[in-house]
C-alpha cells in the first residue's frame, strides 16, 4: 500500500506516520508513505500558494495551480497503473469515516491524501482530482494534515504484515459493529480489583463467548447506535435481546438517568 499526501507540511507527516506501528510498518517495506510539499509547485516568485477568495469573504483560499501540477507529479511518481489512485481530500463536508470506509480503503493499491489549508481549496482542484471529500468528525481543524495521519494509521492496520498477528485487527473495536471487550493483564489482583474468574479459568471457549457478551453489553451501553447492525449468531440474539427487555423493565429509568 503506498499513502502519498499532498501537503504544505510535509515534515509533520512524516514525523507523524514514522513512530510506532506505522513506522515499523515503513521500515519492513508494508506500507510507503510519500508527503510532496505543494508549496514546492507553485509558479508564484515568492512561494506563495494562496489568495484571496473571489466574491470577497475571510480568509484565503489555497489556489488550483499548484494543486494541479503537485497531483500530476505524484501521479508520474506512481506510472502507468490498472486502477487510478484514490484521492482523499480532508473536509468536514466530506462521507465520515469509519472502520468500514477504511476496510474499503486497505483494498486499494494507492491513496492520494489532499490536505487543506486556511478557508480551504479552490474548487476546479478538486474537480481535476476527482477527489472524494471525507471527514473524521463534525469540527474544524486548522488543516488536513492530521485527519490524513489517523487515515492512514487506521487503514494501515488492515493491510497484511503490518501487526504482529493477523488476529490482532479482526478482534479491535467495530468488528462485526461491536465495541471491544473488557481486556486485563498482571497482576491478578490490584488494590481489591480483581481480574473476572473467566479469564483465569484457560477454557478458551468459555473465555470467547464471555468476550463478546461482554462486547454486546459494552456496545448497547456506550454505542447504541451500532447495535442495531452488529453481526450476531442465534444465541448472542437471545443474549442482547434479554439484555433489552432487562433495560426497559419497569423500575429501570432511574439508572438510564
Amino acid at each position: 500500500m503506498n499513502f502519498y499526501v499532498m501537503t504544505l507540511f510535509p515534515e509533520m507527516i512524516m514525523h507523524g506516520v514514522s513512530e510506532s506501528i506505522t513506522g515499523r510498518a515503513i521500515k519492513k517495506g508494508a506500507i510507503n508513505v510519500k508527503a510532496i510539499n505543494i508549496r514546492d509547485y507553485t509558479t508564484e516568485k515568492h512561494g506563495k500558494t494562496d489568495d484571496y477568495p473571489f466574491g470577497g469573504g475571510a480568509g484565503m483560499v489555497m489556489q488550483v495551480q499548484p494543486i494541479d501540477d503537485c497531483y500530476t507529479a505524484v501521479l508520474e511518481m506512481i506510472g502507468d497503473t490498472a486502477k487510478k489512485p484514490k484521492v482523499l481530500y480532508m473536509s468536514p463536508q466530506g462521507r465520515r469515516f469509519d472502520q468500514k470506509m477504511a476496510e474499503e480503503l486497505a483494498l486499494e493499491d494507492n491513496i492520494i491524501f489532499l490536505c487543506g489549508h486556511y478557508e480551504g481549496v479552490d474548487e476546479r482542484a478538486l474537480e481535476i482530482m476527482k477527489a472524494e471529500e471525507v471527514s473524521l468528525g463534525d469540527f474544524v481543524l486548522t488543516g488536513g494534515e492530521y485527519p490524513a495521519m489517523v487515515m492512514i494509521d487506521c487503514i494501515s492496520r488492515l493491510i497484511p504484515g503490518v501487526l504482529g498477528k493477523k488476529a490482532s485487527a479482526e478482534i479491535e473495536s467495530f468488528h462485526d459493529n461491536l465495541l471491544e471487550y473488557p481486556q486485563y493483564s498482571r497482576p491478578e489482583d490490584y488494590k481489591g480489583m480483581k481480574v473476572p474468574e473467566i479469564l483465569l479459568s484457560g477454557h478458551h471457549a468459555n473465555v470467547e463467548k464471555w468476550r463478546r457478551e461482554q462486547s454486546i453489553i459494552r456496545t448497547l451501553k456506550k454505542r447504541p447506535d451500532l447495535i442495531a447492525d452488529a453481526v450476531l449468531n442465534k444465541k448472542e440474539q437471545k443474549f442482547l435481546n434479554e439484555l433489552i427487555k432487562a433495560e426497559n423493565k419497569p423500575g429501570n429509568e432511574s439508572e438510564k438517568e
